[in-house]
């Protein structure tokens, strides 16, 4: 790392409070290991139920003063951050690297997307604006300002726990809120303490953010029904969101919601597609880390006649894939997070297999490696197709035309991102606006997030949406205020 001294968050403390960090008091330990070498880069104990409670009243013990700073000087501490995050690219890079299992590519493509991130949040607390309404009473004026929520819990995904943790962290933040981040164990370091050094060191006042690493079967429920937060901001699974959601509308205390949770995201091949470009997409846009994206292209829908060119493109463009070591700057296929996920995909493996799929391309796995899997002619009705494969198995279906094509799209609980390759810019238009998901992307990767755009999804995928102006509606509130000179003659 380009840092000599030895971070604070890896010899003090390993929960960040109130501006200080100290040692969790739970009875419970988390061990840190490198998923590709198996080294143990980090031993902590975990946050505790009291821990989770000091971190939520210092954050809105902190909101009363931090909402009323000015605009300036918010902007200010977030132009501080961004210079931190570049001075310190390499130690972020690598923390990726070996916490995440993340590829030398993809560590900094996600160090590169959160600074943008941060830049282009930087200008939020300028963009937001009240509105003057008419009024239906004589004498009286009608205001909407914008106000911040308060306090915001965050929990964050071990795939992208640099990015996740911030895209909700840096615009709550720049509207005015506090914040409480619970990030994945898996990623302690680069989804939350990593973040908690840089933000201590951009000059941010204590009790802004607070950073937990605390067990989810010990604090977890107790995050979302806390009374405290207003909002939850979840990513991760469909599965577990949908009890994030449950306890935050359903307790004593209700409370907002933003859920970023699963994907099954077709990329379809239309009859006049650039089969070359629609093949080199399909494998980039599914074996981007390992396919543990929740944006990934999960399922490629080919329209009959362009299927076995499309297919013959996809394997010969994956058996070229260089699989390994994470460090390596040419490595594309890393290893797997965590042991959990190599046996979820086996298990799809053996399945597949024992359903008698055409496995074009495969290979066995070597630690927590698997190698890229590709299956051909797969029903609509088999798992592969119809369920979110976190890994780098891609499944290529065929369609019998342009309409089949779009029911097999929609054929999903899903609608998070999804693409679609055409000539025809028109035909790509109204196929796309066909498609019941978030995000469409024409002759393009289904894996896209830009900081000015709407990120979010549809039907099981979550609520909400992240980015730009977008985070404005999400991390504020809308306040009615009226003026009126002299009282009304009321009715009695």
């Amino acid at each position: 790392m380009e840092h000599t001294q030895v971070p604070r968050y890896l010899i003090e403390g390993h929960q960040y409070i109130n501006g200080a960090w100290r040692t969790g008091r739970s009875a419970r330990r988390l061990e840190d290991n490198n998923p590709y070498t198996g080294e143990k880069l980090l031993e902590m104990p975990l946050a505790s139920i009291g821990d989770l409670d000091d971190a939520y009243q210092s954050a809105r013990t902190a909101q009363d003063a931090w909402g009323k700073t000015f605009p300036g000087q918010r902007r200010q501490l977030l132009e501080n951050l961004a210079r931190v995050m570049e001075a310190r690219a390499e130690e972020i890079v690598e923390w990726l690297i070996r916490e995440s299992g993340s590829t030398r590519l993809k560590a900094g493509f996600e160090w590169h997307n959160t600074l943008q991130l941060v830049r282009e949040c930087s200008g939020l607390p300028f963009q937001v604006e009240g509105r003057i309404l008419s009024s239906h009473k004589p004498g009286e004026q009608s205001f909407v300002f914008r106000e911040a929520l308060g306090v915001v819990g965050v929990i964050s995904p071990w795939n992208f726990p640099l990015y996740l943790s911030m895209r909700s962290v840096v615009p709550a933040i720049a509207l005015g809120n506090t914040v409480v981040l619970k990030p994945a164990s898996d990623t302690a370091v680069s989804g939350g303490l990593l973040i908690a050094h840089m933000f201590e060191e951009a000059g941010f006042p204590a009790g802004v953010i607070n950073v937990l690493v605390g067990a989810g079967s010990e604090i977890g429920d107790a995050f979302v029904e806390h009374p405290v937060p207003s909002l939850v901001s979840f990513t991760g699974s469909t599965e577990v969101g949908r009890n994030v959601g449950r306890i935050a509308t359903g307790g004593a205390h209700l409370k907002r919601v933003a859920l970023e949770l699963g994907g099954n995201c077709p990329l379809v091949v239309l009859k006049d597609a650039d089969v070359e470009l629609a093949a080199h997409a399909a494998v980039v846009g599914r074996f981007l880390h390992q396919g543990q994206i929740c944006m990934s292209a999960n399922r490629v829908i080919v329209e009959r006649s362009l299927y076995a060119d499309f297919a013959a493109l996809v394997v010969e463009r994956v058996r070229k894939l260089k699989v390994g070591d994470p460090m390596a700057a040419d490595t594309v296929i890393g290893p797997l997070t965590n042991q959990a996920q190599m046996q979820s995909l086996q298990a799809k493996l053996a399945n597949a297999r024992n359903s008698g799929l055409e496995e074009l391309h495969g290979g066995e796995p070597n630690g927590l490696v698997l190698p890229p899997h590709v299956f051909g002619k797969v029903p609509a009705s088999h798992e592969l197709a119809l369920e979110e494969t976190f890994g780098p198995v891609l499944p290529l279906l065929v369609a019998d035309n342009e309409a089949h094509a779009l029911h097999l799209a929609n054929a999903s609980e899903y609608g998070l991102s999804s693409a679609v390759f055409t000539r025809d810019m028109q035909r790509g238009i109204e196929f796309s606006r066909g498609i019941v998901a978030g995000m469409t992307h024409i002759n393009d990767i289904t894996v896209d997030d830009q900081p000015n755009a709407p990120f979010g999804g549809e039907k099981n995928s979550g609520l909400g949406r992240f980015n730009g102006h977008y985070a404005i509606d999400e991390f504020t509130r809308a306040h009615w205020i009226t003026w009126r000179q002299n009282g009304a003659n009321y009715p009695f």
